[in-house]
Order: structure tokens, then C-alpha cells, then sequence
């Protein structure tokens, strides 16, 4: 995935052997070497950098998720025990109100009723 980025293997950092000049290692060739293990690190770094960003970016939208599943599960709860009740619908709405307005016309008939009776027994 990332082999075309990085340039050196652990293993050519480990068997990398420098020339020897009169005064020790050639310090163009290490220099050079160096850069390359540089750069190396570079792109190490932003690779892991990106790796970190994309896992935050998960776990956030991890957490969304849960947290949409969970309130899915809660209104299909909420589904589930209003269907155990009966379900109303116009019909019965019109029902249970005309019953309401006979109990309230039956109640203002029997207090008109006792009011008449009580103005006669005066």
C-alpha cells in the first residue's frame, strides 16, 4: 500500500555498508544515505498522521451510528407497545365523541330537571 513511498526496508538500513576513504566514511555517500532515511521518516510520519485522522474519523462516525441505531431501536420499542393498544381511528373518534356529547346533554338535562323541580317544591 505505502511500499511506493518509502524507500528503504529495515533490513537495507541494517546491511548498508559505507566506503572507507583515508579519513573514514565517505560523507557525501552517508550524507546521501541519511537523506533517504530522512525523507523515509517523512513520509512515515504523515502516514501515520493519516492513519490516526481516518481512525478519529471512524470512531466518530462509529459512535453516530450507535448512537442512530440506538434511537431506531427505542422507536421501534415505542412502535411495538402503542400497537399492543387498539388502534383508533376516525370512525372511533366520532364514536366516543358522540357518546361524550350525550353524557353532556343528559347531565345538562337532568341539572335543567332538578332545577325545575326545585322551583316547584319553593
Amino acid at each position: 500500500m505505502y511500499q511506493n513511498k518509502i524507500t528503504l526496508m529495515p533490513q537495507d538500513i541494517l546491511e548498508k555498508e559505507f566506503k572507507i576513504d583515508t579519513r573514514g566514511y565517505r560523507l557525501k555517500e552517508v550524507d546521501q544515505f541519511l537523506d533517504i532515511i530522512i525523507g523515509d521518516y517523512e513520509q512515515f510520519f504523515n502516514i501515520i498522521n493519516g492513519l490516526e485522522k481516518e481512525k478519529a474519523d471512524l470512531l466518530n462516525e462509529n459512535m453516530s451510528l450507535k448512537q442512530e441505531l440506538r434511537n431506531c431501536k427505542l422507536s421501534m420499542e415505542a412502535m411495538r407497545s402503542s400497537a399492543d393498544l387498539p388502534e383508533m381511528n376516525n370512525v372511533d373518534i366520532i364514536r366516543r365523541v358522540s357518546q361524550l356529547e350525550k353524557m353532556v346533554y343528559d347531565m345538562k338535562n337532568n341539572n335543567s330537571d332538578t332545577e325545575e323541580k326545585d322551583k316547584e317544591s319553593e
